[in-house]
């Protein structure tokens, strides 16, 4: 049972506890043996009374306080005929009030609550509740809190939007200015149609791979990301990423190692996922490190089991650079959509790598973040469940 069920129970217990108390008293009160007699209270004690005397021919003797017929007696039955007026009347006001407090004591937060309700439907997603709740700690609550955590969920998810637009719509307008820049010298001047020629084809690639980068975003974030039950072999996708990133690492004066388990005691290495998007993830990730690699380093990726030693879990990927790092507080910023870091190239992408990879690894149930190495560089873990 929950903390409103008890709250319930106990104020209703405490009615009906108070509600009998009080008609038990005045029942007391009331009753014809403790009632007042002949001036005298219902603790002093009554003498005897007499033997009736008997009338001549069974006539009436006026002075027999026990005649039925006496309007001066108090015969019991008397007062059996009339209800206990005052012990309803109590009752009835005993349980109004604590019904009136009940009533107000539950309805106050929901009226809050539908309040908030009105005014998040309404665009106000600052609405918060926990201040009207005050120290309440039952169900309403934590509906309370929830509704607050939601709140919180939606403006983030709301301001987020808001800023990829924004930020979509400056990383577009820049090529969309150079083509057509280029494409009005090219009317002024076109004997130079192959250089601006060229110029166009590259910003229209560029804008092509935004776009497909977005595409891919969208999706992962709609949950629409396709198959995710084929069995993967890491290994594969490893050695596959490793191979297509080595040229990109040559021409910056790098190169790529890959550490994976060999031999009859290595374990498995197969996941289930589409792996078409963990190619993607982790050639992000890859491509990422040796951007940031300087001349003459090496980047690192290594297939590896669990650290907390639970193999048949998870398995876990890492790429560690040699490489400026991030600063701490940007760890977890660099996995949001078009972010860059202090050290970004400003032509070295739109920032939408990284974050692609998180997407990805989260749809497969899995985990990625990144922590700075004690001897310089960027160490991300890619984590996905076996």
């Amino acid at each position: 049972m929950g903390r409103l069920f008890w709250k319930f129970f106990f104020f209703f217990w405490l009615a009906q506890i108070v509600t009998v108390i009080g008609v038990g008293a005045s029942v007391w009160v009331l009753h014809p043996a403790h009632a007042p007699v002949d001036g005298r209270t219902a603790v002093e004690p009554h003498p005897l009374p007499p033997p009736p005397r008997a009338a001549p021919d069974g006539a009436r003797d006026p002075h027999d306080p026990h005649d039925p017929h006496d309007p001066h007696g108090r015969p019991e039955h008397l007062h059996s005929m009339f209800p206990p007026v005052l012990p309803i009347v109590a009752g009835c006001f005993v349980s109004l009030v604590f019904a009136a407090l009940l009533a107000w004591y539950f309805a106050r937060p929901i009226r809050s609550l539908r309040a908030a309700f009105a005014a998040v439907a309404g665009g106000r997603l600052e609405t918060r509740v926990g201040d009207a709740m005050g120290a309440r700690q039952d169900e309403l609550a934590d509906l309370g809190k929830e509704f607050d955590v939601m709140a919180g969920r939606l403006q983030a998810l709301i301001d987020s939007q808001r800023h990829l637009l924004h930020d979509v719509s400056h990383e577009l307008r820049s090529p969309l200015a150079r083509l057509q820049a280029a494409a009005d010298l090219l009317r002024q001047q076109p004997e130079r149609r192959r250089e601006f020629l060229d110029r166009i084809e590259r910003d229209i690639a560029r804008m092509d791979a935004l776009v497909g980068e977005l595409l891919t975003l969208a999706r992962l974030d709609s949950g629409t990301a396709g198959n995710l039950v084929e069995d993967v072999d890491l290994r594969e996708v490893v050695a596959a990423v490793a191979d297509n990133a080595q040229i990109e690492a040559e021409g910056r004066g790098c190169r790529i190692e890959v550490v994976m388990p060999e031999g009859t005691g290595a374990p498995d290495c197969v996941v289930r996922g589409n792996p078409e998007l963990i190619l993607r993830a982790l050639e992000n990730v890859v491509r990422n490190a040796v951007r940031h690699s300087p001349p003459g380093g090496r980047v690192v990726v290594s297939v590896l089991g669990s650290s907390d030693g639970q193999q048949s879990r998870e398995l876990r990927v890492t790429v560690a650079d040699q490489g400026p790092g991030v600063v701490d507080a940007d760890l977890e910023a660099i996995f949001a959509p078009f972010f860059r870091s202090g050290s970004a190239d400003a032509f070295a992408g739109y920032g939408l790598g990284l974050a692609i990879a998180r997407r990805v690894v989260e749809a497969h149930g899995g985990s990625i973040r990144a922590a700075n190495r004690a001897e310089g560089g960027l160490l991300v873990t890619l984590a996905l469940p076996r």
